[in-house]
């Protein structure tokens, strides 16, 4: 039996779930989102709540998904009504980027500046070209945009110049020593 499967998914107000067979639909504030549910699994609207059950807990890989997707479905309600937020800072002497219309611009010590086109449902800004903040109501296109535009300069460990998560800890290494 899953911890998580279990615990019913709170619907807070202004929200709109609907469920049509194996799909459902979330609408809030800031926008909408749908998914579709495995075959072995069941959703259904009671009392403000979503209630995610297995139709038959037999069956290969449904105790599994359960509580993977109740929580896919959380992610979903908590993106309509307060949206996922990810920033990332820039570290390194020269290092910086710039908003080029909707899509960023960083210079990351290449010979040019490396260009990501931001994709759609995504807001992007760029605070005193050291720091980026990237917005939106789906929880795993914000942390995949955020892990792309990471991996342009991921920090390196030897002076920790590089783009990170905020707050992220680098463990740095001791460079070479000289002499004995």
């Amino acid at each position: 039996m899953s911890r998580i499967g279990k615990v019913p998914v709170k619907i807070p107000n202004g929200i709109q779930v609907s469920v049509k067979g194996q799909k459902i639909d979330v609408k809030g504030a800031k926008g909408s989102l749908s998914r579709e549910i495995p075959e072995g699994i069941k959703a259904e609207v009671k009392d403000g709540e979503i209630e995610i059950t297995p139709i038959d807990e037999n069956i290969e890989g449904v105790k599994a998904l359960w509580g993977l997707y109740r929580q896919l479905i959380q992610n979903m309600v908590i993106g309509c009504s307060d949206g996922y937020k990810k920033e990332l800072e820039i570290i390194g002497v020269g290092y910086k980027a710039e908003m080029k219309g909707k899509d960023v611009n960083v210079l990351a010590g290449y010979s040019g500046p490396k260009f990501y086109k931001t994709p759609e449902g995504i807001a992007i800004s760029v605070e005193n070209q050291t720091k980026i903040v990237i917005q939106g109501i789906d929880k795993e296109t914000v942390g995949q945009v955020a892990a792309d535009i990471r991996r342009i300069r991921p920090p390196e460990p030897y002076k920790g110049k590089g783009i990170r998560y905020l707050g992220e800890k680098v463990v740095r290494k001791a460079g070479k020593t000289a002499g004995k």
